[in-house]
This record gives structure tokens, sequence and C-alpha cells, in this order.
């Protein structure tokens, strides 16, 4: 490994430790992971270590050919880190502040939730969670999340038990870590799905809700737990993100530029958020 992929491995390993440590830092990466949500754990960290307000990331390419934007003279790109035929390498990608328009520039449209789409989206996750909207898209949120982290628990408990070696939970029989798995699982994701949607979150959660995470202090618990709030939330939030888009296309006669990823895999280099 180089030393600037080392340096960057080890930025990697504290801002986990970091993140990790009080309920603070891990509201504070919340934030970033729910505006670059289609990013996996391991890159969020990295964006929030390096740049925790970015709110649009993709490759030089990406920016230069389909959004035909140019990325500005002396931008530091952020680093990701990547695993090529088992050596580690770097990516980079840059947010959307550090590019400039020309006059062929492709507007950008990243989605947003407001109250015209409260139907279509309630409806749309009612549809596909079986949670009826109830007092509103909060109540509905959270109420998802609790059934996904419980999903979550059931289908990966052996698997999450494994990964707890050297943390405060090592000792704790699976009863008990299941309590706080699903805990800390459920108020990370609608904690995530409540930013990312631009809802209050004040007066929601208590710093004793996120109590929990505190206890997955070692990097691959801390893993375990992240891919997981990604996993989750990142379920719901296409949902939503279906439902806005459909309900503007039903508006609207046409949106001028969609640049969010198609339904099929792409890498996040090559999409942004």
């Amino acid at each position: 490994m180089s030393a600037k992929t080392q340096h960057y491995a080890d930025l990697a390993d504290r801002t986990v430790a970091e993140i990790t440590s009080d309920a603070a830092h891990w509201a504070a990466f919340l934030c970033t992971a729910a505006r670059n949500h289609k990013y996996s754990f391991e890159d969020q960290v990295m964006i929030h270590a390096q740049r925790p307000r970015a709110t649009a990331c993709a490759g030089y390419d990406f920016w230069k050919k389909r959004m035909r934007r140019y990325v500005r003279a002396r931008s530091v790109g952020i680093a990701l880190l990547r695993q090529q035929n088992g050596k580690a390498s770097l990516a980079y990608v840059f947010d959307v502040s550090d590019t400039g328009t020309t006059s062929d520039s492709v507007p950008i449209r990243l989605w947003k939730y407001s109250d015209q789409h409260r139907e279509a989206v309630a409806e749309r996750l009612e549809e596909v969670f079986a949670v009826p909207p109830c007092a509103g898209l909060a109540e509905q949120l959270i109420r998802i999340s609790v059934q996904l982290a419980d999903t979550c628990w059931h289908d990966h408990r052996h698997n999450i038990m494994r990964s707890l070696g050297g943390s405060l939970l090592e000792e704790l029989d699976e009863l008990n870590v299941g309590i706080r798995f699903t805990r800390a699982l459920t108020v990370s994701t609608a904690y995530l799905l409540m930013v990312r949607c631009g809802l209050p979150t004040k007066g929601c959660f208590t710093e004793d809700d996120f109590a929990y995470v505190r206890e997955f202090d070692t990097k691959l618990a801390a893993t375990v737990l992240g891919c997981a709030v990604h996993d989750c939330s990142e379920l719901v939030l296409r949902q939503i993100e279906r439902a806005i888009k459909g309900g503007d296309k039903k508006q609207k006669p046409a949106p001028a530029v969609d640049t969010a990823p198609p339904l099929t895999p792409v890498t996040p280099e090559d999409e942004p958020e």
C-alpha cells in the first residue's frame, strides 16, 4: 500500500472511531450520509471525513462528459478507498460545489420532498412496506425503520454476532445484542430518512436514543451497523424518490434533466447522488 493510500486508510479508521464515539458525532455523520445516501457506508465515511457538507458527488469524467461542467482549477478531489485485485487504491470524486457551468451545461436536479408529494409518498411507502401513514410521514418513516431493523437482525444476526469481537458488545448474549442492534439501527435509519426528506428532527430524538451506537466501538462492529443503516435507508429513499419523480412527471410535461442514477446498479463515481 502506498503512503498516500495508507494515509486515507488511517483517516477512515479514525473517522469510524470518531463518529461512533458519541451521539453528536453520529448524528453529524448521518446528515452527511443522508445527502450522499447512494454511496456505501465506507464511502460515506470518507466523504464525511473530507467534505462533510458535500451534496452531490461524482467522478471527473461524469461532470465533464455527462453534465458538461468543468471541475474548478485547484479543486481537491474526495479520495475514496478501493480494492482492485486484492490491492488497495484510491478513486476520486468531486462535489458539485467544485464544478462550474458552461453555456451547454446540463441542469442538476436533486429530488426534494415537499407537501405536494405527501400523498404520493405515503401511498408508495404503504404499498411497498405495508405501513400506513397514520400521523404523518415522520411517524411512517419511524415505523418502517422499526420493521426494517427487526428484519435485518433476524436475517443477519449470526453474522452480526461474529463481528463483535473486541467491542463492548462482545460478552453480551444474542438477546441483548439484538436489543442494542435493532435500537441503534432503528433510530439511525429514521434520523437519516427524516434529514434527507427535510423533516424536523428536533424533539423527535434525544442523545439517549443513540446511546447504543457507542457500543459498536470497533471498526468491524461499526461497519456492520453503518452498512445496515445504509441498506435500510436506501431501500426507503429509493421508493420516496420514485414517488416524487412520478408525481412530478404527472404535473409537468417532462423534466429538463434528471441526474439521479437509473434503477440498474451503477458505481457511485459515475453518478452524483
